[in-house]
């Protein structure tokens, strides 16, 4: 998910090949997930790990209950100045589950699209905020000095490169200020050609992509939206604590939280977990995802996350242009709380002041409108009206 989303998106499609998300199918003649539409979407968001190469992030045995609360909400919900239920937004716009956690109990649960509770849904760029707080596990671990530390202590590859002296601190903020072209439109923008990099040996081809990259302007400057910077944090996070993404994501939330199911997590052609996209994960691990976050980033009774992480991670740490209120460590600003955004409408509303969890997944027809992330929003406030009354 980006700023300002564009109906250019669609014209990614017309040169997606499978590698345009970084996806390695088992299968030969896979189209791109960008492709799909109808009932393969639907299928293929719940079955990632069917078609495309993933690796496994391992629940435990022991599993985070979620009651249902003696009191179910049924949000009023206006839209484009029309009253419509939770199941009409959820037939229009092809949500396959919506999940309201309201102080550790399940108020509001619902599916669609052929999917059931034991069923897990691909992220897309919620991702992204997972692996931000990877950053802040490795930080509290020891295995990374400083929001402070230059990039480029982890990943000595990109000592020479615009990256040298670019901070952990402005990786997160999506202000390194390396020049990179997010245009999906354009068949050379860098958001294009960097999904095509074949890996050199021993090097990740992200990697190898963007330490060739010229500066544009100063660290720290601007944001800048860039899809390969966050798939370079979780190569970093790797780097620094000796681990796969998958393992230490295992190690630190999954198994201590109390996840239900094994998450699957998309690699790239290098064999490497993308820290920008896709695992994939069952509803309710995405709500307890957020009260993980809610907890302040404590799990099994240990500390993961540093004190006031949490907090800084999710305010606005850099302007991303207007009318966004913000932008946090690869998590976006929402009245009263924040979220984590993949494309195709998923979504993690978290509200600390009101012990509130929100989850959208969907299918939408299009990756990535303004007008359908205005709408979810719109949906997530009234979910939280009903939720607080």
């Amino acid at each position: 998910m980006r700023p300002a989303a564009s109906a250019a998106f669609a014209a990614l499609l017309a040169l997606a090949g499978t590698e345009a998300l970084g996806q390695v199918p088992l299968r030969p003649g896979v189209a791109s997930t960008l492709t799909w539409r109808g009932e393969e979407q639907a299928r293929g968001f719940r079955s990632m790990e069917t078609i495309y190469r993933t690796a496994t992030v391992r629940a435990g045995s022991n599993v985070r209950a979620l009651p249902a609360a003696a009191r179910q909400i049924a949000p009023t919900i206006t839209l484009d100045g029309r009253s419509v239920s939770l199941d009409d937004y959820m037939r229009a716009n092809r949500v396959s589950g919506v999940l309201a956690i309201k102080n550790g109990q399940i108020v509001l649960e619902k599916y669609g699209l052929g999917r059931t509770a034991k069923d897990r849904w691909v992220s897309f760029s919620v991702t992204k905020s997972i692996t931000s707080t990877l950053v802040g596990a490795a930080i509290q671990d020891g295995k990374i000095a400083s929001l402070d530390a230059p990039v480029s202590d982890s990943l000595p590859d990109l000592k020479g490169s615009a990256y040298e002296g670019v901070t952990v601190r402005q990786m997160l903020t999506m202000s390194s200020g390396v020049k990179w072209n997010e245009d999906y439109a354009d068949p050379n923008s860098d958001v294009a050609r960097s999904s095509l990099t074949r890996p050199e040996p021993g090097r990740n081809a992200i990697v190898s992509y963007l330490a060739k990259l010229p500066r544009e302007r100063p660290a720290g400057a601007a944001f800048h939206y860039n899809t390969g910077e966050t798939d370079l944090v979780g190569v970093m996070v790797s780097q620094a604590t000796g681990k796969p993404l998958a393992e230490y994501l295992s190690e630190k939330i999954w198994r201590p939280f109390g996840m239900e199911q094994d998450g699957a997590w998309l690699v790239d052609p290098s064999g490497h977990e993308r820290g920008g996209c896709c695992i994939s994960m069952t509803l309710r691990d995405y709500g307890r995802f957020g009260l993980f976050m809610l907890e302040n980033g404590v799990a099994g009774g240990r500390r993961v996350l540093p004190p006031g992480w949490v907090a800084e991670a999710t305010s606005a740490q850099i302007r991303n242009g207007a009318p966004d209120p913000g932008y946090g460590y690869f998590w976006w600003l929402e009245p009263n709380g924040y979220a984590a955004k993949g494309i195709f409408g998923q979504g993690i509303y978290v509200y600390p002041a009101d012990q509130l969890v929100v989850v959208f997944n969907s299918a939408w027809p299009a990756a990535d409108e303004d007008s359908a992330w205005a709408a979810q929003s719109a949906v997530a406030a009234a979910i939280r009206a009903a939720a607080v009354r």
